[in-house]
């Protein structure tokens, strides 16, 4: 469990988050976050179902690749619509994809957002 009590849920569909670590530093990103402690869940399913049951997270890191499942651009899409419909503000995200097209349709979607809401 993090000391801070800050919630991280990690969206990948076999990965686990201290992989990213080393991925993201390669990126120029700093990875250290993925060394703390995170929920990991594999599906749109389990992202939907844990965020219906425990309320928003306080940093969410997406996968866009989920196997045979919807991909984690579904599961942004449905946490815009979850943030509409009960007036919450988008928590803070990252993307660790491996997949440069589906991380920039991922940061693309939530850039949007953003700047509609401002």
């Amino acid at each position: 469990m993090n000391t801070d009590n800050t919630v991280f849920l990690f969206l990948d569909d076999c990965r686990i988050p201290s992989d990213c670590a080393k991925y993201m530093r390669q990126r120029n990103i700093d990875g250290s976050i993925y060394l703390k402690n995170w929920i990991i869940v594999r599906s749109y399913n389990e992202f939907v179902e844990w965020i219906e049951q425990n309320g928003l997270p306080d940093v969410i890191s997406f996968d866009h690749d989920l196997g045979n499942d919807l991909s984690g651009m579904d599961c942004a899409k449905w946490l815009i619509n979850y943030c509409l419909d009960n007036c919450k503000s988008l928590p803070l995200y990252a993307v660790h994809s491996a997949n440069p097209p589906g991380a920039a349709n991922i940061e693309g979607l939530f850039k949007s957002y953003i700047k509609l809401k401002e």
